[in-house]
């Protein structure tokens, strides 16, 4: 098992991390504005289920490929920019649709938000490079079970990623509610929200390998 000081120091560092705004943020704010609260906080829950075979990946050494492949490290983070222009484009097109005309598919879109969450976590190449740069520091490598570590580190930043990150669903979901009085104002929030994630997807294509 991972040493408590070991633990408690990782959990700082990875809190200090995720507190900063970046991708993640972004994603889950650009999901509540075009889908409200339920929507940002099943995508936060998508997106962290979609972190975890990243940080299996990672515990047995799979994730170290990825980082270190230029090829396979472009092929995931392309996959995953052009799903999030693509989940942009969506919440544009439909920026006019009310609450009353989804009524009858809660079940069925809480799934899809899910879904579309767990392929944002899944295709994240930096969530990767975090876990291959950062887990290893943390580990005891006189302890034994290092891959076991790994895991428990990486589900410690997952935990703590979904915490942080339903707080900023919830506050921008807050917000929507009062842009939610007006239909025009809403279908402005929602296109705001798609076109956030849709600079999310570019910016990330865009980013360089190193």
């Amino acid at each position: 098992m991972v040493p408590f000081g070991n633990w408690l120091a990782y959990a700082l560092a990875a809190l200090v991390i995720i507190l900063i705004p970046g991708p993640s943020v972004l994603f889950v704010i650009g999901r509540s504005l075009a889908f409200g609260r339920r929507g940002g906080l099943l995508s936060v829950l998508g997106n962290a289920l979609g972190a975890l075979p990243q940080v299996v990946a990672v515990a047995v050494g799979v994730g170290v490929i990825v980082a270190q492949s230029i090829v396979a490290f472009t092929i995931v983070k392309l996959v995953g920019a052009a799903y999030l222009v693509y989940l942009g484009v969506q919440a544009i097109r439909h920026r006019n649709v009310v609450a009353g005309e989804q009524a009858g598919t809660t079940v069925r879109s809480s799934w899809r938000l899910v879904a579309e969450g767990f392929v944002v976590g899944l295709t994240n190449p930096k969530t990767i490079v975090f876990f291959v740069a950062v887990l290893p520091q943390f580990v005891d490598y006189s302890a034994g079970s290092v891959p076991l570590q790994m895991l428990l580190l990486g589900l410690t930043s997952i935990m703590i990623g979904l915490v942080c990150d339903s707080g900023w669903a919830l506050s921008a979901g807050f917000a929507r509610n009062w842009f939610a009085k007006s239909p025009k104002r809403m279908s402005r929030m929602r296109g705001t929200g798609g076109v956030m994630m849709i600079g999310l997807g570019g910016t990330m294509a865009l980013t360089g390998n190193k």
